[in-house]
């Protein structure tokens, strides 16, 4: 695919991941964007904060507390100069790596120089699906659309039809915690990580509101409690005698993540130092039943547009929305185990959905600079019968 110029990233920063209900179900989603965008600005002095044209946010469920254009809201509640627009995008699970890819492809096409990407969200405020899910009855009448599969359901399609039993979800489940916390332990997301003040809000005998604060480093999610034992005995979510629970799934979570993105010129005027260079970026559609296995389409897909061999890649943050289709890709691609989430994934460290692309690259980013990694990715299954994928170089 011709290109005008490179996209480069700067700088990612996210917020830690928080439970549903948990440390950051409080916390706006539009003052968690703000946060993570006040600390791009701040890792970027030189930078005029007025050579910002745009910020992309990718938002899920961009309704009620995340809703109204998100993207511009946080880029106001952050300060940003009146100048700098924002807009929000949703492809649902891919939403913040979308949010990338169009911000990457202005700055490609001699559109933009500096633009902000990210994703948010709240699945402690907006549910899945949206606070009045109204979806059209043919979309659960019509076989040959299917949408009206719940996520989990396709999940167990995908087990059946790939093979995955379930002592293999749970012996990945258990890996992927395990990953999470020895990953924690080393400090290994310290770099993209910015410590939040959650607040908590209780009522007083008093009739005041009493204020709780709590400084959070880390995701909330990973549990170095986790074992097959305890992993074994959770029952069924979807299905009777399915094969996919609670234990084997990513969780529902809360976050958010932005990535500042900038061309030649712009690095060379601000004097910025770049993380990576974005490659390239492609979606695929599959049958919705079959919804999870979509990066076993979307990954090909791109590693032609990049002009690259799948052997190339030494880091893949392939999003866990569940084990089974997890597996699946592993197995159907041949990807090596070693590199796929090798600080665990979204079973242990949490599925904001639309912030979820966002935050998985700047684990990736920072990732491959710490081991000195040349070639990366970030994919996931999107909902809807979807996957996306997008290839980074590292540059420094």
């Amino acid at each position: 695919m011709g290109v005008g110029q490179a996209a480069y990233i700067v700088s990612a920063v996210r917020t830690p991941v928080g439970k549903r209900g948990g440390a950051l179900a409080q916390e706006r989603p539009d003052d968690l964007l703000a946060a993570v965008l006040v600390k791009l600005v701040e890792q970027n002095p030189s930078l005029d904060p007025s050579a910002i044209e745009d910020l992309i946010v990718g938002c899920a469920m961009p309704e009620a507390e995340q809703g109204l254009n998100i993207g511009r809201l946080a880029a106001m509640l952050a300060g940003y100069p009146s100048s700098v627009a924002g807009s929000t995008v949703n492809r649902l699970c891919a939403s913040g790596l979308q949010s990338i890819a169009w911000a990457a492809d202005r700055i490609r096409l001699g559109e933009a120089d500096v633009l902000v990407a990210g994703g948010v969200e709240s699945m402690s405020m907006v549910a899945m699906g949206g606070n009045k899910p109204a979806m059209n009855p043919r979309l659960f009448s019509d076989d040959k659309i299917a949408l009206g599969y719940g996520m989990g359901i396709t999940a167990e399609i995908v087990a059946q039809h790939y093979d995955v039993d379930r002592e293999q979800q749970d012996v990945y489940a258990l890996g992927s915690h395990q990953r999470a916390c020895a990953a924690i332990a080393e400090a290994a997301f310290a770099d993209e990580i910015m410590p939040y003040e959650a607040r908590r809000y209780q009522a007083a005998d008093d009739g005041s509101v009493l204020v709780k604060k709590q400084t959070m480093h880390n995701d909330e999610g990973p549990r170095p409690d986790t074992s097959s034992v305890a992993l074994t005995k959770l029952k069924p979510a979807f299905k009777k005698d399915g094969t996919v629970t609670a234990g084997n799934s990513s969780q529902m979570s809360d976050g958010a993540a932005a990535l500042l993105l900038a061309n030649e010129n712009a690095l060379k005027r601000f004097d910025l130092q770049p993380m990576a260079r974005f490659m390239g970026y492609a979606v695929a559609g599959v049958a919705a039943e079959m919804m999870g296995i979509g990066p076993i389409h979307a990954i090909p897909k791109v590693l032609r547009q990049c002009g690259i061999q799948q052997n190339a890649l030494q880091w893949i943050e392939l999003n866990e929305a569940f084990a089974a289709q997890t597996i699946a890709v592993i197995k159907e691609l041949d990807l090596s185990k070693a590199i796929v989430n090798p600080l665990g994934g979204a079973i242990a460290l949490g599925h904001p959905l639309g912030a979820t692309g966002a935050i998985r690259t700047a684990t990736l980013l920072h990732g491959m600079q710490r081991e000195k990694m040349h070639y990366g990715m970030t994919t996931m299954c999107v909902g809807g019968g979807m996957g996306a994928a997008g290839v980074f170089e590292n540059v420094r």
